[in-house]
């Protein structure tokens, strides 16, 4: 069990960098649920490192977060540490048919970028809210193709040990919607490989995926699909089959436009996303025999736990923070 004072000695060893209170829900593209013990933003790796030995040898459950495009944060909120990645680390660089992308930049900036840069391989990035960092932890993907198509190596900054690694792509392990990027992995940037590609064709290209997207899927607070596709399947499709379109629990429901969206009301409960996400899992359970599997990640409800790191042990917590 955590000691009642790990937070506070926390907080006094990062010093300054950290935020109490600190946003965590408001930050996610749901905009519900509560906020975070503490929160840190780092500027770059060494601040990184300092976060890591100012955890050493204590226990907090810490939480990396990208855009919020994939988090459900529970009304009481997180009782540990966020850490996110500031602006230094949004750099893009581009070398001939390689690009190396840091962990905060924009999947949408970073497919648009290429393109321009007559490049091909990332146009589906255009439309998935998260960051590069994000995409990489979950192998996100769309139409068509995935991060792990023309991913080369990504570099990872471990918050129990303080270990800066370069790994190459194979070590991610990486299937539909998982890899083995750890919990307190934080991903700080990531290349990838690409193919010389006609501009006016690259943009014609993240056009229609725009333009497919505000036609199949609705805007608002939302996390996207919530439901992984279950083999040969798909999750939209099990949900509307079982009437559950429309579904509406408090201040949450079931997408009309499309069925594997649930959307939060403004100044809604994370509560009553859970709920509608619940009685959607069972209703298909029951008619369909098919055990649905969330790829939205929970933050702070009891029952979900796995998406948390632990960092105990290790070091003599006695970096000096960041400053």
């Amino acid at each position: 069990m955590r000691r009642p004072d790990d937070l506070t000695i926390l907080a006094d060893r990062l010093g300054p960098a950290a935020v109490p209170d600190a946003p965590l829900g408001s930050r996610t593209t749901y905009r519900v649920g509560g906020t975070a013990a503490l929160g840190a933003e780092v500027a770059d790796e060494a601040m990184l490192a300092d976060v890591a030995r100012a955890l050493a040898g204590l226990d907090v459950p810490v939480l990396v977060v990208g855009n919020g495009s994939n988090l459900l944060v529970a009304d009481p909120g997180f009782a540990g540490l966020v850490v996110t990645l500031g602006s230094g680390f949004e750099a893009l660089e581009i070398a001939a048919d390689e690009v190396r992308a840091g962990g905060a930049l924009a999947l949408p900036t970073l497919a648009r970028r290429t393109v321009a840069a007559g490049l091909t391989g990332l146009e589906w990035a255009v439309g998935v809210p998260g960051t590069v960092g994000g995409a990489v932890r979950m192998n996100a993907g769309g139409h068509g193709s995935d991060t792990v198509a023309t991913l080369v190596t990504y570099r990872v900054v471990d918050l129990a040990t303080a270990r800066v690694t370069d790994h190459p792509t194979a070590d991610l392990g990486a299937s539909y919607r998982r890899t083995r990027v750890g919990a307190t992995d934080v991903v700080v940037s990531a290349t990838h490989r690409l193919e010389p590609g006609d501009p006016l064709a690259g943009r014609a290209a993240i056009d229609e995926i725009v333009r497919w997207r505000r036609a199949n899927q609705p805007g608002g607070a939302n996390a996207g699909s919530v439901f992984t596709n279950p083999v040969d399947d798909s999750a939209g499709r099990l949900i509307d089959a079982c009437g559950l379109k429309g579904l509406r629990i408090g201040t949450a429901e079931v997408s009309p436009k499309h069925a594997n969206f649930i959307q939060a009301d403004r100044g809604g409960s994370a509560d009553d996303v859970r709920r509608v996400m619940d009685r959607v899992r069972r209703v298909v359970a029951d008619e369909t025999g098919v055990e649905l599997t969330t790829e939205v990640r929970m933050v702070g409800f009891d029952d979900w736990v796995e998406v948390i790191g632990h960092v105990t042990g290790g070091g003599d917590g006695s970096g000096s923070g960041p400053s």
